[in-house]
């Protein structure tokens, strides 16, 4: 039997089909928004706004990106018929607001049209912020003033900007007509696990952690909370949910695609959840590290704790139990930003990082765009040296130096040390990269050969789920490491002392 994983994110869709019995990967199908979805303007994953704390994109990219991955897979002739079940993972935080016409088009679908055709007039709000969205400054400071402390400590997470619950109140008070046609209020996940059973799909706990709505104590909506952040939202929520509750069924909609209708659909999670799992992060002190988009540091937790500087997260872990989680919005959008300026190609960018002869102790706090961790809602770099004096592979070495200590820096309230590091991501693939990790942690680094551990982890939760395959079967099939990174012992003062001068720049920021 085959499991699909779809991973919907930033910047496209992608699916990955494994086969348990055989431990292999099936085939993996891909779709970026920008290239092969021209028509929505967005080639970062999001449409340009004058307000550069604004980030938004059209939810019809996201279903059209759906449909177009599932059609490569069966263009490129893979057995779509024998995939038991389907799980997902969304990107977090994103939300989808759904009329009450919405329920009868998806309990309907016409197999002629495209979702995006039949979902179109189903959208209260005709776009949906996303996790890089930082425009909800007053709405924190009155979830903040409301609660407190208290808010972190029943959510797992101060009030945070790109967190669904502060959208949600700043789409109530600005747009209250809208909000009142507004029927469901989905996470990019459960949206488009409702689009494959053709009914409301519940939020799963990971996914449902990053809201400022869920409390982690009971796992399910804080009712105070939520009724202060919108009134009438408690009813507008779909119900949360364990991660490996199966949501529903396959339409026949998708039969379309090669797809059996019935199969079941695990409810989807966010993709720092999903990702934990694809990445086998399961002990304590073994840390995954995704260089995405944005840069994510996650770990299982032990005991839970929360990040006193309000910084790091806690989300529902989807093999039970809780994670940390720490986002780092300038990831690979900054490193193509020094890759510009630097007038390299990715290939030189990848040596020149490698270079070790002479280390400095230059720095930069790489803030191209609003940043999440710590939070710095003014964009633009600073340095602590001239830029402009200095060769391509100082500023590259001094842009990857800066986000490794950054890492390190915001993940030390950590009760359990990190001893390894597992490694995906676009970024994953730079050698230098990878031993700067491994010498400013002073931990293990290894890379897993699979870079969509999103879509990887979602598949894992559609095997052990519909399967009733253990976790640790399918790591031990899938996620063996393709290298390990020793750390340098004799660079371990070097990057002592360079993490106390990043820790005193980001101090003056």
């Amino acid at each position: 039997m085959l499991y699909l994983g779809i991973d919907s994110s930033t910047q496209g869709v992608k699916g990955v089909i494994i086969d348990p019995e055989r431990k292999n990967i099936t085939a993996e199908a891909a779709v970026n928004f920008g290239k092969d979805l021209p028509q929505y303007h967005s080639p970062n994953g999001f449409l340009e706004q004058e307000n550069p704390l604004v980030r938004q994109s059209d939810p019809k990219m996201w279903l059209d990106g759906l449909e177009l991955m599932l059609k490569r897979f069966q263009d490129a002739g893979v057995p779509m018929d024998q995939i038991a079940a389907i799980s997902g993972s969304g990107q977090q935080h994103g939300s989808v607001y759904l009329n009450a016409e919405a329920e009868t088009v998806l309990g309907n679908l016409n197999r002629e049209q495209t979702l995006s055709e039949q979902l179109a007039s189903c959208f209260s709000r005709k776009l949906s912020p996303i996790w890089m969205d930082r425009s909800t400054e007053q709405e924190c400071a009155e979830l903040t003033a409301q609660f407190g402390e208290q808010l972190q400590k029943i959510t797992g997470s101060p009030a945070t900007e790109r967190f669904t619950g502060p959208q949600i109140r700043k789409f109530y008070k600005e747009q209250p007509e809208d909000y009142a046609k507004t029927a469901k209020i989905h996470l990019v996940s459960s949206f488009l696990c409702t689009v494959l059973i053709g009914k409301h799909a519940p939020i799963d706990y990971g996914d449902g952690a990053g809201m400022n709505l869920l409390d982690l104590s009971t796992l399910d909506y804080h009712k105070e909370i939520t009724e202060f952040t919108a009134p009438g939202l408690m009813q507008k929520l779909p119900p949360a949910a364990a991660s490996d509750t199966i949501a529903g069924e396959l339409v026949p909609y998708f039969e379309k695609y090669g797809l059996k209708s019935g199969i079941p659909v695990i409810v989807w999670s966010g993709d720092n959840p999903n990702s934990l799992i694809g990445t086998g992060c399961f002990e304590p002190g073994i840390a995954g590290i995704s260089l995405g988009t944005s840069d994510t540091v996650f770990a299982t937790m032990k005991e839970f704790c929360t990040d006193p500087e309000g910084c790091g997260h806690i989300m529902g872990n989807p093999a039970g139990g809780f994670m940390s989680l720490i986002c780092f919005t300038n990831g690979s959008l900054a490193r193509e930003k020094i890759r510009e300026t630097a007038k390299v190609d990715w290939n030189t960018f990848d040596t020149m990082s490698a270079g070790t002869e002479n280390p400095d102790y230059h720095l930069l706090l790489p803030y191209f765009d609003a940043e999440s961790t710590p939070l710095q809602l003014k964009s633009g770099p600073r340095y602590n040296f001239d830029q402009t004096a200095e060769p391509p592979e100082k500023l590259i070495r001094a842009l990857l130096e800066s986000q490794a200590l950054s890492m390190k820096l915001h993940t030390s309230w950590l009760k359990d040390p990190i001893r390894k590091i597992r490694l995906t991501g676009g970024a994953s693939a730079c050698k230098g990269f990878r031993q700067i990790i491994a010498d400013t942690f002073q931990a293990e680094v290894e890379t897993i050969s699979v870079s969509n551990s999103a879509g990887l982890g979602a598949a894992f939760r559609a095997a052990n789920s519909a399967g009733k395959i253990p976790f640790p079967e399918l790591i031990s099939a899938f996620c063996s490491a393709a290298e390990t990174v020793h750390p340098d012992r004799m660079m371990q003062k070097h990057y002592e002392k360079a993490l106390c001068i990043y820790k005193q720049i980001e101090s003056e920021r």
